[in-house]
């Protein structure tokens, strides 16, 4: 089981690298500026949510051994009648609203390869998934603004 772990945390890792290269003009340079104080609060709840999620879903995968899969651990999200409305709300926007939202949004507003958000969320969390998106979104706001001003050099 800690070779699943260790493939989940390398793919969680790929896919999150993968968000910054394919956005990293927003990175780069001057043009955005430095990092705001609720972009900020969006790093750091993310990394909060991903510290915590994985802290259970490590202690989920020790504790059912070689039962520990995505069925059972989706068959155990609906164990009792409140947590089977907290899995159903988490099911339906981590596998139809955050795809939906990030790839149509994301496009309207320029980030690159949106859909990775989606991918990140299958491997991360989606709580980290929505952080990381909403800071990227951020930084395309300041980077959209800096593409309206006029160059001093024109």
């Amino acid at each position: 089981m800690t070779s699943q772990l260790l493939i989940y945390g390398i793919l969680g890792v790929a896919s999150t690298a993968y968000a910054f290269y394919a956005n990293r003009r927003l990175f780069q340079g001057d043009r955005v500026g430095p990092v705001t104080t609720l972009e900020s609060a969006y790093y750091v709840l993310g990394v909060v949510a991903l510290v915590l999620g994985w802290y259970f879903n490590v202690r989920y995968t020790h504790e059912a051994g070689s039962h520990a899969s995505y069925i059972n651990y989706t068959k155990a999200l609906f164990d009792t009648w409140a947590s089977a409305s907290a899995a159903q709300d988490l099911i339906i926007v981590n596998v139809a609203i955050l795809p939906l939202w990030t790839i149509t949004d994301g496009r309207r507003r320029g980030l690159q390869w949106p859909v990775t958000f989606f991918v990140m969320s299958l491997f991360t969390s989606l709580a980290f998934s929505i952080a990381m998106y909403l800071a990227f979104v951020e930084r395309q706001l300041r980077y959209n603004r800096s593409e309206l001003v006029p160059s001093s050099t024109a």
